[in-house]
């Protein structure tokens, strides 16, 4: 290794243990083991450009053990991604831009949210099934318009997160050929050595999946690394997993290859033993040579070249084919949503009772044509999701143009890939499971939320009406589970009408991602039911003057509460009755609006939801009533369900009653 190449990766080193003891929090092993191969990537093998870090045809890179953040922050301050030494000083502490795990829309540079374990595994499978689709769309001969590798490096705890097989599962049976994995095997956990826990063969696993498998013994040698990564690179068939053998804490006399150096500051003393390991003279803490930083310069000028050739290409592209150009801005730009929420044709008629997920399905097959960027599927339910395009073809690794994603059963893998997709840029992803299953979607959904990626999530079987399949299959607490996340919209439309709302909701929010939460039965068509159901909560049904007592109600019990309404109407009462089928987006609205649905001055009100009443207090108050799930579900047909559970007219009125 010459002179410059070993400085320059032991700046990396130096930063990473700097920062790390200053904040007297982090971990300093794998910044310190891993950065050879970083740098070696980054340097000589990955295209970027810090001076536009948004070209769209750049090679990926995500950290997917997030914990080793500072090993990204290092690189991105060394090739001048605007990072500068004072934000490296400033690492966890509040409002910094060097947070503890790399945070997307935070950092520039920072391509996704990292932190749990393997999500980095799943985002990057997203990534690359995105470029291969996108390059089936755009490509023409000597127009290689969308060419780039996606790059994910992670470690043994990556790797042993079920996530990781269950997206490098499909990784391989689609043949992603650019998706590259970078494997930190320092063969070191939290515990202690991973023998305790994890003695697979994981080259062979990979195998199996239908990766290409390349080892480097010594993760020091960036000559190996860098011809490890060639070989990847050549082989477009195959996704390639390189297992880079490291130690934990490299330099660090008292901490490598020791599990003491994942998550806590070296020392003070022990960062000092650690410089003269490396043979680093300088003893200021953040100091990089101005060697160093003009040899990062040089590179980043170099990667800069790379991209004005792509500029130049793309240019002659768009003149040769300006039919092209146009549809790369349809792909490339948000939908105006406007445009669409005037569009009738996008509005459902209501004339006879149906299913929600069957709505879902119409919506979906008339938004497609107006998206051609839309793209999506379900984790082996489409034909009960209701979620498949027709005409539309199937992505595979024989047919990468088509739209329709088949991820099998692999919910958790499924949601991470979807935010990958939507991560890439150009295309606008749907995902889809029964909503029970929604909990193994939920720490992926929480990371579109956390990361502002609004992401489409269709959940079907919503409630007790799932009927004979049984509790196993009932979703009870999922949508309290949903509506408790933050920056996260959850739909529960009771008709056509707010079905429409919901999709349209969904495919023109810019940074929230949103969950349809889809009946299986049939749903009678409201008449009230306007597109006042963007505004997530508004009067369906309505009385003179001020009511006695609001009804409140989600999806298929909304004309459970119509009923009743007449009922109790019959009986001289006052009834007004509130669809919510979004409470996230109503409490968005002005407080003068939710005031005119629930006024504050009617003090009885009544939930009627077939799921779990947690979440329901701030609207019901002390002085309401629930006609809610109490228990767990049970195994029947769906209307006999129901009236095990109390969700009749009957009950309702008298639950009303009780109020009075």
């Amino acid at each position: 290794m010459n002179t410059i190449d070993n400085l320059a990766i032991n700046s990396i080193r130096i930063l990473s243990a700097d920062a790390i003891q200053k904040a007297n929090s982090g971990h300093p092993g794998l910044p310190l083991g891993s950065a050879p191969m970083a740098y070696e990537l980054w340097a000589h093998h990955m295209n970027h450009n810090p001076a536009n870090p948004e070209w769209a045809n750049r090679d990926r890179f995500i950290l997917s053990g997030g914990h080793g953040s500072m090993l990204l922050y290092s690189l991105l301050h060394l090739f001048g991604y605007g990072l500068t030494k004072e934000d490296l000083m400033n690492f966890r502490q509040v409002g910094s831009l060097t947070p503890g795990h790399p945070e997307y829309g935070h950092t520039v540079g920072v391509e996704a949210t990292t932190g749990p374990l393997g999500a980095g595994m799943g985002m990057a499978v997203g990534m690359a099934m995105a470029e291969k689709h996108l390059a089936s769309v755009f490509n023409k001969e000597s127009y290689p318009v969308v060419d780039h590798f996606t790059y994910v490096l992670g470690g043994d705890g990556c790797m042993m997160e079920g996530i990781s097989s269950e997206a490098f599962s499909l990784a391989g049976t689609l043949g992603l050929g650019k998706l590259i994995v970078l494997y930190d095997s320092n063969r070191i956990s939290i515990e202690g050595s991973t023998d305790i826990a994890f003695r697979e063969n994981v080259e062979e696993r990979m195998k199996a999946f239908g990766f290409q498998t390349i080892t480097v013994e010594d993760g020091t040698d960036i000559d190996a690394i860098g011809a490890a990564i060639e070989v990847a690179k050549a082989d477009t068939e195959h996704p390639s997993f390189i297992t880079i053998k490291t130690e934990i804490g490299f330099g660090c006399p008292a901490k490598q290859g020791k599990a003491s150096a994942h998550g806590e500051p070296l020392g003070v003393d022990n960062i000092k033993a650690m410089r003269e390991t490396l043979g680093w003279q300088y003893e200021e803490p953040f100091f990089v040579p101005e060697e160093v930083y003009e040899h990062y310069s040089r590179l980043a000028e170099e990667k800069a070249d790379v991209e004005a050739a792509w500029n130049a290409m793309f240019a002659a592209y768009c003149d040769e084919y300006p039919e092209m150009e146009k549809l790369w801005e349809q792909y490339h730009t948000a939908p105006d949503a406007k445009a669409l929420i005037e569009n009738e044709a996008l509005w459902l008629t209501k004339d006879k009772a149906e299913a929600t997920r069957s709505l879902s399905g119409k919506m979906i097959n008339i938004l497609k044509d107006l998206m051609p960027n839309m793209i999506g599927g379900s984790a082996d339910l489409a034909p009960s999701n209701k979620t498949a395009m027709k005409d539309a073809g199937d992505f595979s690794a024989e047919n990468p143009a088509g739209r329709n994603l088949h991820f099998g059963v692999r919910e958790l893998a499924m949601t991470a890939i979807g935010n990958g997709i939507m991560l890439h840029g150009g295309l606008r992803a749907y995902v889809a499971t029964f909503f029970v299953f929604s909990d193994y979607v939920k720490p992926m959904a929480r990371l579109s939320a956390l990361m502002g990626v609004p992401l489409t999530f269709v959940l079907t079987h919503d409630s007790i009406g799932v009927g004979e399949d049984g509790p196993t299959h009932e979703p009870i607490e999922q949508l309290a589970m949903f509506r408790a996340m933050p920056n996260f919209h959850v739909f529960r439309p009771c008709d056509a009408t707010e079905t429409s709302a919901a999709w349209l909701s969904a495919v023109t929010s810019e940074k929230t991602p949103t969950a349809l939460v889809l009946s299986r039965q049939n749903l009678n068509p409201i008449p009230g039911s306007s597109k006042d159901a963007l505004k997530g909560g508004y009067v369906i049904d309505d009385c003179e003057g001020t009511p006695d007592a609001i009804l409140i109600a989600s999806g298929s019990e909304v004309d459970l509460a119509v009923k009743a309404k007449a009922e109790l109407t019959a009986e001289g009462k006052k009834i007004r009755v509130v669809s919510m089928p979004c409470m996230d987006i109503f409490e968005e609205q002005s407080a003068e609006y939710k005031e005119s649905v629930l006024p504050k001055e009617v003090r009885r009100r009544i939930v009627v939801e077939a799921l779990s009443d947690f979440g329901w207090g701030k609207y019901v108050g002390l002085d309401g009533a629930y006609v809610t799930m109490k228990s767990f579900g049970a195994s029947g047909p769906a209307a006999k369900l129901f009236e095990k559970f109390g969700f009749t007219v009957e009950n309702v009125v008298n639950t009303v009653k009780t109020l009075f």
